[in-house]
Formats: structure tokens, C-alpha cells, sequence
């Protein structure tokens, strides 16, 4: 993989959203709400799993998403411009999982791999 020139694109990626497995949802929940003061964001459901999103006080564009297993780890970045991101990322040769497209709701997105081969989403602020 060729390293990039350091553009516009990196510097308009934030962090949006960590998807997180967990064996006791009302453990974890406990953990993340009382022990690190984040705050019950919504229940999440995704193929027939109850998860939560939990979330630091104050702070509505960032938060950690808790389902049950079989749940792949994962991170959610966030970027203004995401055809000029997903252009960078792509010319420095980053494996591509998921082109930009719009879902039913109007939000888009897109998606690469990591070296591991974690999902990393990105998603357009709008």
C-alpha cells in the first residue's frame, strides 16, 4: 500500500460510532452508563438481537453501539465530504468493502478494511 499525501480528506474524519460485543448486555450497560457516565442513547436492533447505544453525555456524534454476540467488532468514522475521503482512501490503496451509496433513510456511506480485516464504515455528515 502506498502512502498518501496527508489531504483534506484525513483531516474531516472523526470518530462516529465502536460496535462492541458483549455477553451480559446489562453488565455492560452498567458499565457505560454508571461507572463512565455515558447515557442510553436507544436500544438497537439488529437481526433479531437486542443491543444498546450508549453514548458520553453531550455528545450525540460520538457513541459505542453493544450487541450480543456473534457481533463483529467495528468502528463508524464520520466525514464531510465523502466522495473526496473514500477518492483519498482509495488512491492510497486501501482495500475497498463497500463503494459510496444512499440508503433508503438518505444517508450515505461507504466502507474499507483495516489490515486485520475490521469493517471500517464512513459515513456522510449531513
Amino acid at each position: 500500500m502506498t502512502e498518501p499525501e496527508v489531504g483534506v480528506a484525513a483531516t474531516h474524519i472523526t470518530v462516529r460510532a465502536a460496535i462492541l460485543p458483549c455477553l451480559n448486555l446489562d453488565a455492560s450497560l452498567a458499565f457505560y452508563r454508571d461507572a463512565l457516565g455515558f447515557e442510553l442513547l436507544q436500544e438497537t436492533g439488529r437481526q433479531g438481537r437486542l443491543g444498546v447505544t450508549v453514548g458520553p453525555a453531550g455528545q450525540a456524534r460520538m457513541s459505542v453501539v453493544l450487541m450480543p454476540p456473534p457481533t463483529d467488532p467495528g468502528i463508524i468514522l464520520a466525514a464531510s465530504d465523502l466522495d473526496g475521503t473514500f477518492e483519498w482512501l482509495e488512491a492510497g490503496g486501501v482495500e475497498v468493502a463497500q463503494e459510496p451509496l444512499a440508503r433508503l433513510n438518505g444517508a450515505r456511506d461507504c466502507a474499507f478494511f483495516d489490515p486485520a480485516g475490521n469493517l471500517i464504515r464512513i459515513e456522510e455528515l449531513r
